[in-house]
């Protein structure tokens, strides 16, 4: 297998990301939580991973991003709530601390995107992101 280039700042273990990976896309739990809660992909670039989460019954207001240690968690919720609207969550654990990248979101028709850089330091601590 040839060895990836590795990018400034980078500090990411590509044999255990791979890995990583593959149980999270074989998992037979990321299909349930997909149909029951609400569908995830996962996609890398060169500089970032990208969380994408379908969430199209929701406002981006409704929606928060947290990152907690090797930790994303999104969860959405409608407002004002009520008894026949449950909240929504999922969680993904990475191989690598999430709060030591930089990370961003954005929502656009239905669509959350989350960047989690590979080049750029984050702030090292768990924090809310914020959705333009």
């Amino acid at each position: 297998m040839k060895k990836k280039k590795q990018i400034q700042n980078q500090t990411f273990d590509f044999e255990l990301v791979e890995k990583w990976l593959e149980n999270f896309f074989l998992d037979p739990l990321t299909s349930y939580y997909d149909q029951t809660q609400f569908q995830i992909d996962l996609y890398e670039t060169e500089k970032e991973w990208i969380v994408e989460a379908i969430l199209s019954e929701f406002e981006a207001s409704e929606i928060k991003v947290y990152i907690e240690e090797k930790k994303l968690l999104i969860s959405a919720c409608k407002y004002p709530p009520s008894v026949t609207q449950l909240s929504k969550s999922r969680s993904i654990e990475f191989p690598f601390y999430v709060t030591k990248q930089e990370v961003t979101a954005v929502y656009t028709k239905g669509i959350l995107e989350v960047f989690i850089s590979k080049t750029e330091n984050g702030l090292g601590k768990n924090r809310f992101i914020t959705l333009p």
